[in-house]
């Protein structure tokens, strides 16, 4: 779990394009499920100094903080399925909901890859939000 601090995870594809999977910034979680003996399949690094809690694989589940990891999980979810149907406007918004605190410290190649969009489509976007009446946050 992040104590202080922003973490990221990420993937790289053939064509050496990050695509960003998740954030976690301060109370939130972060990991790589893979099996036993299998390379991980994405990659943790620090957008900032961060402290974390570092727990082992062989933890026991009912003493795991269950809050962070549902929400966790219901932010994986809404992200896919927005991810399949959603406009640039709609996954930016549900973006400064779900990380109003972030917003200004991560750069803006990141946050457009977290949504899946071109830094000129996250631009339009954000100018739309703001348009419609978004938070000043840019």
């Amino acid at each position: 779990m992040v104590q202080s601090g922003l973490l990221r995870s990420y993937t790289v594809d053939e064509k050496g394009k990050e695509h960003v999977f998740m954030f976690a910034p301060e109370g939130w979680i972060v990991a790589d499920v893979i099996d036993h003996g299998k390379p991980a399949e994405l990659t943790i690094d620090a957008l900032e100094d961060s402290v974390l809690v570092v727990e082992s694989k062989e933890i026991d589940i009912k003493d795991f903080p269950v809050e962070p990891l549902l929400r966790r999980l219901s932010v994986l979810q809404k992200r896919v399925m927005m991810l399949m149907s959603s406009s640039a406007i709609v996954r930016y918004q549900h973006f400064v909901e779900t990380y109003p605190d972030i917003i200004q410290r991560v750069p803006q190649r990141i946050i457009a890859s977290y949504l899946g969009v071109t830094p000129e489509a996250l631009s339009r976007a954000k100018a739309q939000y703001l348009k419609n009446g978004g938070p000043q946050r840019s």
